[in-house]
C-alpha cells in the first residue's frame, strides 16, 4: 500500500471515528495519516538518491 493510500485509509478512519465517537478509531487514523505521511517521504529520498546514483555511474561510464 503507497503512502498515499494509507493517508486516505487514515482519513476515513478519522472521520468515521469522529462521526461515530470512537476514539479509538479516530487516533487509528491518526497514526494511518502519520504513516502514510512518513513513507511518502521516504519514497521521495529513495527516489531522489536513486536518481543521483543514475548520474553518477552514467558519468563514470562515459569516462571510461
Amino acid at each position: 500500500m503507497s503512502g498515499n493510500t494509507k493517508k486516505v485509509k487514515g482519513r476515513a478512519k478519522q472521520a468515521a471515528g469522529a462521526i461515530t465517537g470512537d476514539k479509538e478509531l479516530k487516533q487509528e487514523g491518526e497514526r494511518d495519516e502519520r504513516a502514510g505521511d512518513l513513507e511518502k517521504k521516504v519514497d521521495d529520498v529513495t527516489d531522489a538518491v536513486n536518481d543521483k546514483l543514475d548520474e553518477v555511474i552514467e558519468k563514470a561510464s562515459r569516462r571510461k
